[in-house]
């Protein structure tokens, strides 16, 4: 029988080339998704560094900049204000401060100034006066304050009567 060379099939190796070829997509995908979440971590901030990190520029030794602060929640806070006139003046959606007489009674001479008590507080509601309270002085309205505001508000209508100006 003659001698016959190795048999050699055309196309074996396009297999290996393919395989190569996707393991360089996978490693690819792979570090495209660990870059997207590196960047989604560290989102710059306003100006331009990382939450948390020190600026290069512009800031001393050991200083960082400050945050910005969430907005403070607001809410609803029901106020009787001793002039009804004024009252009837206002319109939801309009700004207002607060501002109470600095006396805490009759004859106590504590401070007879006025202490401002809400700088822009914004007119949720002017609710019209009930019948029954046609005895009583002042009007009610309903502003729309940070909850520490609005304590205040509550505390200092026990003790003076409440105002307001436009702003």
């Amino acid at each position: 029988m003659p001698a016959f060379e190795p048999l050699r099939v055309r196309g074996g190796g396009g297999r290996r080339s393919r395989q190569a070829l996707w393991r360089q997509r996978r490693a690819l995908a792979a570090g495209l998704a660990v870059t997207a979440a590196v960047l989604g971590v560290t989102v710059p901030g306003g100006d331009g560094t990382a939450p948390g990190a020190r600026a290069a520029y512009g800031a001393g030794a050991g200083e960082v900049p400050e945050r910005a602060r969430p907005p403070a929640r607001r809410v609803s806070a029901p106020v009787r204000i001793a002039d009804a006139g004024a009252v009837r003046l206002l319109r939801p959606g309009d700004r207002v401060d607060v501002v109470a007489s600095g006396r805490d009674g009759p004859g106590s001479g504590a401070g007879d100034g006025v202490r401002v008590l809400a700088k822009g507080a914004l007119v949720a509601e002017v609710p019209p006066p009930p019948v029954e309270d046609a005895g009583r002085d002042g009007a009610l309205i309903v502003l729309s304050v940070p909850r520490s505001t609005a304590t205040a508000l509550a505390g200092a209508a026990i003790s003076s009567p409440l105002a307001v100006t436009l702003c």
